[in-house]
Parts: C-alpha cells; sequence; structure tokens
C-alpha cells in the first residue's frame, strides 16, 4: 500500500494526524476539527495504512508520533503553508486582498474625494487606489477608455452605456466676498446681477455649463470678468473682491464656515445636481474596483462637505 501513499493521500488524512499530535487524544483532535472520534480514527487508521507503519503510538502521557509518524507531520506542516501561500496568491490575483484600482474625478470633486478614499483605504489597507483629477472633458474621455475603472462626476458622456452609483446631492449658488454690497439681502433677483462681474472655470468645465443654462433661463447675459481653470484660484479671486462666482458648494464649504465668502440669496438658486460613481458598463471590474464601487454606492455620500 506504501506506494499508493502520494497517490491516495488526503489533506484531512494529514490534518487528522496534526490534530492528535497538538490535542494528545482522538476524542481532543475530533472536537478540534468537529469531526466524531471514528472519522478521526478512520483518517489516521487509512493515513497509516497509507504509510505502511505506525505513525502514532499510545503511551500512559497520551498519543505520541513515532519516527515515521513525525516525518509525515513536518510533510503536513509544509503541505499546510504551502496551501496558504496558493490561497494568497489567489486572493491578490482576485483582488480579494489587494490589487489597484483607477479613479478619476472632476476637479470639483477633489474636496471630499480624498476623504473618501482614505475611508476605503482603512477597511481595505492592501487595496491601492489611484486617483487622477481632471476637467469635466478629461474624465470623460478617460472613461471612454478602459483603463479608468470608476468615474466621479455629474452627468457620464452622452456616447458611453455606463452603470451609475448615485452619492449624494451637488447645490450650485453665487458667491461674493463677506462685504459685497448684496451679501446681507434676504432676497436677490437675478436682474441685479447683471453688472456684476463673473470669475468663471473655464468653457466646457460642468460649472461653466450650468451656470449658462441658469443665466439662459434668467434671461441674461452675464458679464465675465476672468476664465480660470481652478475653483481655488476662482476663490481668491472672489475673495479679493475682483467680483463674483457660480459654483459648487462643495468647494467653498471652509470659507462659508468662517465667514470668508458668503452665497447671495438670489433667486432661483441653488441649482441641485447629483454626484455620481461611474463605470463603463461593458468594462469588467476585478473584485477590488467592484469593492470601491459598492463602498462609494453605500457611504460615498457621508463624505460631501455638507455632510462631514
Amino acid at each position: 500500500m506504501a506506494g499508493h501513499f502520494a497517490r491516495d493521500l488526503t489533506i484531512r488524512q494529514l490534518r487528522a494526524l496534526s490534530a492528535v499530535q497538538a490535542a494528545g487524544s482522538i476524542t481532543a483532535a475530533a472536537n478540534r476539527l468537529n469531526l466524531t472520534q471514528p472519522a478521526v480514527t478512520l483518517q489516521l487508521r487509512n493515513l497509516q495504512a497509507l504509510a505502511g507503519m505506525p505513525l502514532i503510538q499510545r503511551t500512559g502521557d497520551g498519543i505520541v508520533l513515532t519516527d515515521a509518524g513525525a516525518h509525515v507531520l513536518a510533510l503536513v506542516e509544509r503541505i499546510e503553508a504551502a496551501l496558504l501561500d496558493c490561497e494568497q496568491s489567489l486572493d491578490l490575483i482576485a483582488g480579494r486582498s489587494g490589487g489597484r484600482v483607477s479613479m478619476g474625478a472632476v476637479s470639483t470633486a477633489k474636496y471630499f474625494v480624498p476623504y473618501a478614499i482614505a475611508a476605503f483605504s482603512r477597511r481595505f489597507p492592501k487595496i491601492e487606489v489611484m486617483l487622477r483629477i481632471g476637467n469635466r472633458e478629461e474624465i470623460r474621455d478617460a472613461l471612454r477608455g478602459y483603463d479608468l475603472d470608476i468615474a466621479i462626476m455629474g452627468q457620464p458622456p452622452a456616447d458611453v452605456d455606463v452603470e451609475m452609483r448615485p452619492l449624494g446631492r451637488h447645490p450650485h449658488f453665487i458667491v461674493a466676498a463677506a462685504d459685497h454690497r448684496l451679501a446681507r439681502r434676504r432676497h436677490v433677483a437675478p436682474i441685479e446681477l447683471a453688472d456684476e462681474t463673473f470669475i468663471t472655470r473655464e468653457r466646457g468645465s460642468g460649472t461653466r455649463m450650468l451656470m449658462e443654462q441658469f443665466f439662459l433661463k434668467a434671461e441674461l447675459t452675464p458679464k465675465i470678468g476672468m476664465e480660470m481653470d481652478s475653483n481655488e484660484t476662482i476663490k481668491q479671486a472672489v475673495m479679493a473682491g475682483l467680483g463674483v462666482a457660480f459654483i459648487s458648494q462643495h468647494t467653498v464649504f471652509h470659507e462659508l464656515e468662517d465667514g470668508r465668502l458668503v452665497v447671495l440669496k438670489v433667486k432661483g438658486l441653488p441649482v441641485i445636481r447629483q454626484w455620481h460613481a461611474i463605470r463603463r458598463a461593458d468594462k469588467i471590474l476585478l473584485p477590488p474596483a467592484q469593492a470601491v464601487m459598492d463602498f462609494l454606492g453605500k457611504d460615498g455620500w457621508r463624505y460631501l462637505p455638507n455632510t462631514r
């Protein structure tokens, strides 16, 4: 029978031997393995038959291994280590315990997305999340390809079939310096903004398009003073008194809190949009990216500036 050892050996038999050696008795080994005593005895009998010699012996101190048993036990330890290595490798390949996720976010989302990623990383420390910030067109172009797993933005490209998870409300309004002439007014009509100079984002940005839609509806043409591709620069310009800005609430959260900017109470504002986590519908997400998508869909709203 010994010639069949390598061919017919089973993991259950080896684990029975290991448990008996560690526990010192059949009864204790059975409890450890959640098996019946007869089941453990059968595994040991079959293992000894394959080995062709006794592997255990009873003594006054309980069951101990023979020299042959000790050799087999060393095999058990190597096999268990190899199985664990294999399991960890499979987890890594499948992305359950590691891997990389490629995310893109429009620039306005940079005020909350890093907080969401940080919270995800605390929960899944072995998954590396790569974040790319860009304007609306840059992120849409990236989403059209297959390198980007997930995009955080308002609306997806019209020419791509996507899956979207809503993250929360995204209000937009007009802000001004704290000493602006309309700062304390409880009601401001859009027409009263006709002579204001607007500091705006570049053409094609989501914020700029929303502003243009708002003024088109109000039948006004805003006076554009400066175009900037950075919300931070726009905020500085408004605080310096160079003009007012139609802007995302999430970009001015702290400035409003500490009184450096104020919201003008303009009729028809705020304009409310939605943040979404978006992926191409035909892109297969590996488990790490799916974990990010699920996390954002369930908990992403918690990291929006007005809810933190």
